[in-house]
């Protein structure tokens, strides 16, 4: 059965903050254990989920529930080209840190200006 709109925007952009903030845990581990022997950098993606949910929506028409619950990102180790194991490299940890942190707040305005959008319609236009 289609979900409404405003529960897969919200669905949709919880679980992109749910994501942001895993790459932000994930991102601090890397810097946290750059030095330590044998350690593997770990990533977080959301587009590859983000891709399949869109594609289900243009080839049905609509998103279930199972499309929407699909969008959940979890940690992977990094593997460089060959395989092995990727460097933690530091700078590049702290470039990810800053950017994960713009697209963070982005996703929270987001999430702010749908939930007032629910609010304003809920009160009938009122304020």
């Amino acid at each position: 059965m289609p979900m409404p709109i405003e529960t897969i925007t919200t669905a949709a952009l919880s679980a992109a903050l749910e994501t942001a903030s895993r790459r932000q845990a994930a991102v601090a581990a890397n810097i946290a254990n750059a030095s330590t022997p044998g350690y593997v950098p770990q990533r977080v993606s959301f587009d590859a989920h983000l891709a399949q949910a869109r594609s289900a929506l243009a080839e049905r028409g609509a998103l279930d529930a199972a499309a929407v619950d699909s969008l959940r990102a979890e940690a992977e180790p990094a593997f460089d080209a060959s395989g092995q194991a990727a460097v933690v490299q530091l700078d590049a940890e702290m470039s990810e840190l800053a950017r994960n942190g713009v697209e963070y707040q982005a996703l929270v305005q987001g999430l702010s200006r749908h939930l007032g959008l629910l609010a304003l319609a809920a009160g009938d236009g009122r304020k």
